[in-house]
């Protein structure tokens, strides 16, 4: 998954939970994160754009540490 912008991800189901690990090393949980949103990113050619476009800023955030 090369990105300039995340390093990684994954995504638990059962609490709709998608934690991004980016390439600063923050790593952020979003909450009520729907399973199509996650296989879109997924599949998303450009992971950091789909992010801002469909992530960022429209589901709750917290961040670790």
């Amino acid at each position: 998954m090369p990105s300039s912008v995340i390093r990684s991800f994954e995504y638990d189901p059962v609490s709709r939970r998608l934690a991004i690990q980016f390439v600063s090393g923050r790593r952020y949980h979003y909450d009520g994160v729907p399973e199509a949103v996650f296989d879109a990113m997924r599949r998303a050619p450009s992971k950091g754009r789909y992010f801002n476009k469909r992530i960022r800023d429209r589901f709750p955030a917290t961040r670790d540490g």
